[in-house]
């Protein structure tokens, strides 16, 4: 019972602590519009990883040894520190600067998602008019215009902590197939040029899988069901339209005739 109960703790524990490092895979997103992404994308997501983490770390122990780490579940905790030490002013610096990070860090995810139906749009997954690039700045804005009206929509409806494990359970289930893709590339198409290469596959890929699979099943069962309903009406969109538009698959068919 210890251990089942202390493994719960940590799982759970930990998807909480995810949900501070989502956001880094965007920047793989922006790819095409980086000179030279095969040395420019590593360095920036293991470079931004690995500072945001060292910041993480080193601000939490700094907190646990002002205050006792059960007086910290708030939703500022660092303010909230300075607060009871009478440093109002700097709990006031603190929750503006977590209001301008917040901020910067929804503008990332708006800069990453519309990229992404852009990309699947030219592919043929998605309608021609989600590819369209404005002819100034040479952006996808169709897709951002909707992506903001939808996360606008949304984030005036829903409950933040359900939002928070949706998305946790749909970015852990996109890196888990992340990880199986390197490994079936690799056995189907181990010629393909590869100019950052993930080491010690498959011994790398399956650790993820299995460190994202530990973390889901820290998720409520109600996440799951409504993962699955998104899940559902995703793979009915890919049969009904992708697959059957999709270039890849036109070209394969060409090929093969």
């Amino acid at each position: 019972m210890f251990w089942q109960s202390s493994a719960f703790f940590l799982s759970s524990s930990a998807l909480l602590i995810f949900f501070a490092f989502i956001g880094f895979d965007a920047i793989s997103t922006a790819a095409e519009e980086c000179k030279n992404p095969g040395r420019d994308m590593p360095i920036g997501i293991i470079g931004s990883l690995v500072v945001c983490t060292i910041i993480y770390i080193a601000t939490a122990a700094v907190l646990t040894g002002i205050e006792p780490w059960s007086q910290l579940g708030v939703a500022d905790p660092l303010a909230a520190v300075f607060a009871r030490l009478g440093l109002n002013w700097a709990a006031g610096i603190v929750s503006l600067g977590a209001v301008i990070s917040m901020t910067a860090v929804l503008l990332v995810f708006q800069l990453g998602q519309p990229r992404i139906f852009f990309s699947m749009s030219r592919d043929g997954l998605l309608p021609k008019y989600f590819s369209r690039v404005h002819p100034k700045y040479q952006t996808p804005h169709v897709t951002t215009i909707w992506t903001g009206v939808g996360v606008a929509v949304v984030a005036s409806v829903a409950n933040i902590n359900e939002i928070v494990e949706l998305t946790n359970i749909g970015t852990l289930f996109a890196f888990i197939l992340v990880c199986a893709g390197i490994i079936i590339l690799r056995r189907i198409d181990p010629d393909r040029p590869r100019v950052f290469k993930t080491p010690f596959v498959p011994w790398v890929p399956l650790m993820g899988i299995a460190m994202c699979l530990y973390l889901m099943l820290g998720l409520p069962l109600v996440t799951w069901i409504r993962f699955g309903v998104w899940l559902a009406a995703g793979m009915v969109l890919y049969f009904t339209y992708g697959f059957w538009k999709s270039h890849m698959r036109t070209r394969e068919k060409g090929t093969s005739t």
